[in-house]
C-alpha cells in the first residue's frame, strides 16, 4: 500500500513541476510578446493624468508623475524570479514571492482608460455657457474626458484659467485650438448662420488622430454621464457614421417639413447640437450626392455643397448635413429626443414621450432660453449647475432647491412637465455620488 501512495506521490510532484514550467513559459511569451513594454497600460493613465494643452501642449486635467517603467533588479533574489516580467510585480517582491505573483498577476493588469473625446465651438459671448456645460460632463462622467475647445483667441486665456482651477479633478484633459476654416473660403464659412458654428463640419479634417467625437452646442447640459451617449456608438452598424435627434417630434410643428427649401433626412429632418460621430469613417465614406455622379469624399463635398445651397439654406451647417444625410440615410443612427431635448418638446405642450417615460438626459437650451425668461424652466436647470461646485455635499443638495425652483414655472407649458427635468437628474446624482466610493 505504502508503494502505491509513493506512486501517487511522486506523480503529483511532477504534475506540479509540469504546472509550474508552464506557468513559467507562459511569463516569457507574454514578456516577449509586449516587446519589453508591459508597463505602458499604467503609463499611458498617467501621462493622461499629467497632460494637457493649448494647441501643441498646454493644458489641465489632472496632475501627477508620469510612470516609469521598472527595472531588471526589481527583485532582490534575481536567480528566483528572473523569468518573471518585473513590470507586474510590486516594488517590495522578492524570493518566494515572485515565484506566486508570477502565477497569479496576469489577470492584474491595469487596462489603459478609454477617453471619451467632447468638442465644442465657442465665439462671442459663450464663454460661461460653455463652461457650465463642461462642468456638466465633468460632475455625472466616469471615463476620462478629453476636451476639444474651438475658440476665438481673446476667449483662450479665460478658459485656460478656469479649466487650470479645476485640475485637482484629475477626471479631465484638454486642448484649445483657434477657429480655423479654409483659406480661400474662410470668410464665407464663418458667417454662416451663427458665427464659427460652422467649424463643427471641419473637425474630421482637424483631428485627424480622433477616431470618435461627440459635439455639442455650448448651450448643452448634460444631465446624464456622457459615458451613457458615447456607448451608443457600439450601436452603429457597419453603415452607420454619425448620431443626432430628430428637430422635432411632431410634424404639424416641424420646420423642415414646412419651409425647407432643400432636402432633408426623413420626416422633420435632424437636428445637430448633440452629434455623435466616427470620424474614422466619416473621412474614409464616399457620399452620394445630387451634385454630380461621383461619390465625394468628407472634405471635397462640403464647399459644392455650400455653393449649391448657401441661398436655400436658413440653418447653416445643420442643413448642410441634413442634405448629406438626405442622400446617405443608411450612414445615421437617429437617437431619441430625450438626448437632445429643446423647448420645442415642450412649448406647445409636450412631444418627446421618451423624456416622459426616462426623464431628460441631455437639455439642449438653444434659442438663448438659459438667459432670459421664456422658458424659466430651462434657465432654472441652468442656473443651478453655473452655480454647483465640485464638491460631492455641494452636488447633492442642488436638487432641493432646483425643484422648488421649477414649481415656480408651473404657468408654462414646460414648467408643468418640470418633473421631467429632474428626473434622470436625481438618477445620475444617486448613481454617481451615493454609492460607496470604492463602487464609483
Amino acid at each position: 500500500m505504502r508503494r502505491y501512495l509513493r506512486i501517487v506521490v511522486l506523480c503529483l510532484a511532477c504534475g506540479f513541476c509540469s504546472l509550474l514550467y508552464a506557468f513559467s513559459q507562459l511569463a516569457v511569451s507574454l514578456e516577449e510578446g509586449a516587446g519589453g513594454g508591459g508597463w505602458k497600460p499604467q503609463a499611458a493613465a498617467a501621462s493622461w493624468l499629467a497632460g494637457g494643452g493649448r494647441g501643441a501642449g498646454k493644458g489641465a486635467g489632472g496632475a501627477g508623475p508620469a510612470a516609469r517603467p521598472g527595472r531588471l533588479d526589481r527583485c532582490k533574489d534575481f536567480s528566483l524570479c528572473y523569468w518573471n516580467p518585473y513590470w507586474m510585480l510590486p516594488s517590495d517582491v522578492c524570493g518566494m514571492n515572485c515565484f506566486w505573483e508570477a502565477a497569479f498577476r496576469y489577470s492584474l493588469k491595469i487596462e489603459p482608460l478609454e477617453k471619451m473625446h467632447l468638442a465644442v465651438v465657442a465665439c462671442g459671448e459663450r464663454l460661461e455657457e460653455t463652461l457650465t456645460m463642461l462642468k456638466s460632463a465633468i460632475i455625472f462622467s466616469v471615463k476620462p474626458l478629453q476636451f476639444h475647445i474651438f475658440a476665438e483667441d481673446q476667449l483662450h486665456d479665460s478658459f485656460k484659467a478656469r479649466l487650470d482651477s479645476w485640475s485637482f479633478l484629475q477626471t479631465f484633459n484638454y486642448t484649445l485650438y483657434p477657429i480655423t476654416f479654409p483659406s480661400e473660403n474662410a470668410a464665407e464659412w464663418k458667417k454662416l448662420f451663427k458665427p464659427c458654428a460652422s467649424q463643427r463640419l471641419f473637425l474630421p479634417l482637424i483631428l485627424k488622430e480622433v477616431d470618435s467625437l461627440l459635439y455639442v452646442d455650448t448651450d448643452i447640459l448634460f444631465l446624464r454621464a456622457v459615458d451613457d451617449i458615447w456607448s451608443l456608438l457600439k450601436k452603429f452598424n457597419s453603415t452607420q457614421i454619425a448620431a443626432m435627434a430628430p428637430e422635432h417630434e411632431e410634424p404639424r410643428i416641424g420646420w423642415y417639413n414646412r419651409f425647407a427649401r432643400h432636402p432633408y433626412y426623413g420626416n422633420t429632418g435632424v437636428n445637430s447640437g448633440v452629434m455623435l460621430m466616427n470620424m474614422t469613417r466619416m473621412r474614409r465614406k464616399y457620399f452620394k450626392n445630387d451634385m454630380t455622379t461621383v461619390q465625394l469624399k468628407w472634405g471635397d463635398i462640403l464647399m459644392p455643397l455650400l455653393k449649391k445651397y448657401k441661398l436655400n439654406i436658413t440653418w447653416g451647417d445643420q442643413d448642410l448635413l441634413n442634405i448629406m444625410f438626405f442622400h446617405n440615410p443608411e450612414s445615421l443612427f437617429v437617437f431619441p429626443c430625450q438626448w437632445n431635448y429643446r423647448p420645442d418638446h415642450c412649448i406647445y405642450g409636450s412631444n418627446c414621450q421618451e423624456a416622459e417615460e426616462e426623464g431628460i438626459f441631455i437639455l439642449h437650451g438653444n434659442r438663448g432660453v438659459y438667459h432670459d425668461d421664456k422658458q424659466p424652466a430651462f434657465r432654472a436647470v441652468y442656473e443651478a449647475l453655473r452655480n454647483c461646485s465640485f464638491e460631492d455635499n455641494n452636488i447633492r443638495s442642488l436638487l432641493k432647491p432646483l425643484e422648488l425652483e421649477l414649481q415656480k414655472t408651473v404657468h408654462t407649458y414646460c414648467g408643468k412637465i418640470y418633473k421631467i427635468f429632474i428626473k434622470q437628474l436625481t438618477k445620475s446624482i444617486r448613481d454617481r455620488y451615493d454609492r460607496p466610493r470604492k463602487e464609483r
